[in-house]
């Protein structure tokens, strides 16, 4: 595999390069609200310049990007530090589903308020009792004349409090297999048939939440792919949701591991060897997630869709960032517990790495049933 960059693949990391450094929005501010309103007016921008939907198809208002572009693109991203647009969920998950099994008419409603920020978007999937067998979920939806009411739990719902509507996945057939009774809508979250409960986290933040629907109303037009198909759209939405992850990753990784350096050298501990061993196996792992990522691009290219390799990039990143902070708070000793510190920060939000888009554990499954063909655990 040639990691080279072609001319025309150069000249598209240095628009980009050029770009950000032109419209950089500066540091996001302090405060879940502040920030998320820096986040929605910096995706405009983005969306504005003909960034936003970079890997979204030209007829849709994207930017047609090729995997490499969208690789180099996300590597430039993370490269400026530059934020991450507040649509994140719609623009890597919602947007590609509605383009991979919506009508029509969804694609016209709904594809670019995705893109500009207008309409945000969350992933109503995990629930109390359901989160790592996302098949097994409880919460269900009646046919009523010209639509559905939905009734259940869902937990850990990103931004739902800023969100219109819902990636919500429900069973519409009690009496049919775990996996083929299940139907895949876009919940109206303005209604009053769903209430929202913030969960504070660690870090004083509260981007997590509870939903409660109580008969919330959906029409039959907000069904994707069809009564009894929502298995299959689900899975669409988990795969952008693990490609989308490791974009960029492996920069990030490479920035932060350059910050820990010089923090290590401000803290004169260069010469210590047990810190020198710590720092060389997160070089090295830093090195293997690059170059990790670029297999699962190629394998990526043959085949058109995100694969299940990218369970591997996604484990192999949520251990190599917390290993990163938390050596960065060891050498920072007492000031590292300190309340409100960068890195104290990322060490407290990094332990949700190994929870959020699917645990490690799951990932350990899927990389051993659908990567190395072993028989499956039940």
């Amino acid at each position: 595999m040639d990691l080279t960059l072609n001319d025309s693949e150069a000249a598209f990391r240095d628009e980009v390069r050029t770009w950000l450094e032109a419209n950089h929005p500066g540091e996001e501010p302090a405060g879940d609200i502040e920030a998320f309103k820096f986040r929605r007016a910096w995706q405009k921008q983005m969306h504005e310049a003909g960034w936003a939907g970079i890997s979204w198809p030209k007829e849709f208002g994207g930017r047609g990007a090729t995997l490499i572009e969208q690789a180099i693109f996300a590597g430039e991203m993370a490269r400026a530090d530059a934020p991450s647009p507040a649509n994140i969920l719609g623009l890597v998950m919602g947007g590609p589903v509605i383009m991979a099994h919506g009508t029509d008419e969804q694609k016209e409603r709904w594809l670019e308020p995705i893109l500009s920020g207008e309409e945000i978007w969350c992933q109503g999937f995990s629930e109390p009792e359901s989160g790592s067998d996302l098949a097994s979920l409880k919460t269900k939806a009646v046919k009523e004349n010209g639509g559905w009411r939905a009734t259940g739990q869902k937990v850990w719902t990103t931004f739902a409090h800023e969100s219109k509507w819902c990636m919500l996945v429900a069973r519409t057939d009690q009496e049919a297999p775990k996996h083929k009774g299940l139907t895949y809508f876009i919940c109206d979250m303005e209604q009053e048939g769903v209430e929202i409960r913030p969960l504070v986290q660690i870090t004083g933040e509260a981007e997590f939440n509870e939903v409660f629907f109580e008969g919330a109303y959906i029409p039959d037009e907000n069904v994707v792919g069809g009564e009894g198909n929502g298995w299959m759209v689900a899975i669409t939405t988990l795969m952008n949701e693990r490609a989308g992850l490791g974009g960029g990753a492996a920069v990030a990784i490479s920035r932060d591991l350059g910050r820990l350096v010089e923090l290590i050298k401000e803290h004169d501990l260069q010469d210590d060897p047990v810190v020198r061993q710590k720092v060389a196996d997160l070089s090295i792992r830093a090195e293997a997630l690059r170059l990790g990522g670029m297999r699962a691009l190629t394998a990526q290219m043959k085949t058109g869709i995100p694969g299940p390799e990218g369970s591997i990039g996604k484990w192999e990143w949520a251990k190599l960032n917390q290993d990163l902070a938390e050596l960065a708070c060891d050498v920072l000793g007492v000031e590292g517990l300190e309340k409100g510190g960068p890195w104290t920060y990322k060490m407290l939000r990094s332990r949700a790495n190994s929870i959020e888009g699917g645990t490690t554990e799951v990932m350990k499954n899927i990389i051993a049933e659908r990567v190395l063909g072993l028989p499956r655990l039940r």
